[in-house]
């Protein structure tokens, strides 16, 4: 029963300030059912949330103490002043990623997220150390997907540079720049290059139209962080234990390929390319009646779109790309399901739209978010401590033995 001096809902603000926590964690809590909010009617991003949750969700919350488990509301929550997200997008260091997204480049973006302010981590000289040995393994892995090829050279890169522990500010930014171009040209199959990446995507690819560099620098910006994904957790978790920021990129992209993270682009692709080539509604009806999925709509933060989305939809709509994909699409789907397009299915327009590879939603999407991986790995090192989470054991009990 509510105290009539009790709100019956809280703001966003008022509700993460309640529970000590940001935003974006605020909205996972939302997503898991922990929280309940609605629409306030104050413009289309607007919501409120339930004081009644909140209130609960905060007495439920304590501590771990050693021994006495887990609480059932428990997140694995973590400081960080590289990213948080919000209702407008992903914030880079107190940027917003969407303005950023207007003019920024990579590189720069890059050099923002790593809090590099003494030297240009980017400066010409500063390419990767390639050895024989990696020569080996680029030459080997020719015919293997980009981030298979990316992991194998990358396995040997910490022993290639002599650089590779200086865990000073500036020493992790310099190898970050090293690290990042490394991966481009693997993946690209490309020499080394101090070019800016989105060029190189370009050159490598042979994109031809008009708009091609200006879309893949703002996609590359607009995906190089989102907080504690599953990918970034997991950097921060092999980071922790002491590992190089060459090692701690590898464990971002094994947990990227999978079909629930990284591995959405091309399946979204594969949706575009279904519904383009017949009866868009027709197809759309069919497969909600079947219960199928629609890979690349809902996001489990962005409940009312994802804004690094509209950001690519607008620069698209500019490149004079068919609004069937940008207004069509997403509004058939959006009245059959209530889900919104995300980033993984404004990265499968951009992809028709540029006539790219197939498959290389999934390594734009590595190679931007390289850099967040590196933001966040310096992070943990400089930490010095080591991610520990409990579990909750739920298994059978134990034998008592007599």
């Amino acid at each position: 029963m509510n105290n009539s001096n009790e709100p019956l809902y809280l703001s966003a603000g008022e509700a993460a300030a309640e529970l000590s926590i940001s935003p974006a964690t605020l909205y996972a809590y939302v997503s898991r059912g922990l929280v309940r909010s609605e629409p306030t009617g104050q413009g289309a991003r607007g919501r409120r949330y339930r004081a009644e949750d909140v209130r609960g969700l905060k007495n439920r919350r304590a501590p771990l103490v050693e021994g006495q488990g887990l609480k059932a509301a428990d997140l694995p929550v973590m400081d960080t002043a590289v990213s948080t997200i919000t209702e407008d997008g992903p914030i880079y260091r107190g940027v917003n990623a969407t303005a950023l997204a207007e003019s920024a480049t990579f590189e720069q973006t890059a050099t923002l997220l790593w809090d590099a302010k003494t030297s240009d981590p980017f400066a010409k000289g500063n390419l990767p150390y390639l050895t024989p040995a990696m020569q080996k393994i680029i030459s080997a892995t020719e015919l293997a997907p980009p981030i298979d090829r990316a992991i194998a050279v990358l396995s040997l890169a910490t022993e290639a540079d002599p650089a590779a522990y200086n865990n000073t500010p500036e020493g992790r930014a310099i190898t970050g720049a090293r690290i990042l171009r490394l991966v481009a040209s693997v993946m690209l199959q490309t020499a080394p290059k101090p070019a800016p990446i989105h060029e190189q995507i370009v050159q490598a690819w042979a994109l031809n139209h008009g708009h091609a560099r200006d879309l893949i620098r703002r996609a590359l910006v607009l995906l190089a962080d989102h907080e504690l994904n599953a990918s970034t957790f997991t950097v921060r978790c092999a980071a922790s234990t002491g590992i190089s920021l060459y090692d701690a990129v590898i464990a971002g992209l094994v947990a990227l390929k999978g079909p629930r993270h990284g591995g959405v682009g091309p399946q979204a692709s594969r949706l575009l390319d279904t519904l383009l080539a017949g009866d868009i509604a027709a197809i759309v009806r069919e497969r909600v009646a079947l219960g199928e999925r629609f890979p690349g709509f809902g996001h489990m933060i962005y409940r009312d779109g994802d804004p690094r989305a509209v950001s690519l939809f607008d620069a698209l709509l500019r490149a004079g790309i068919d609004k069937r994909f940008t207004v069509e699409i997403p509004d058939r789907i959006r009245e059959a399901t209530g889900a919104f397009p995300n980033c993984d299915y404004a990265l499968a327009v951009m992809r028709r739209a540029l006539d790219m590879p197939v498959g290389c939603e999934t390594t734009i999407f590595a190679m931007a978010r390289t850099a967040g991986w590196i933001a966040h790995a310096g992070e943990q090192l400089e930490t010095k401590k080591l991610i520990r989470p409990r579990a909750r054991y739920v298994g059978p009990a134990p034998v008592t033995r007599k």
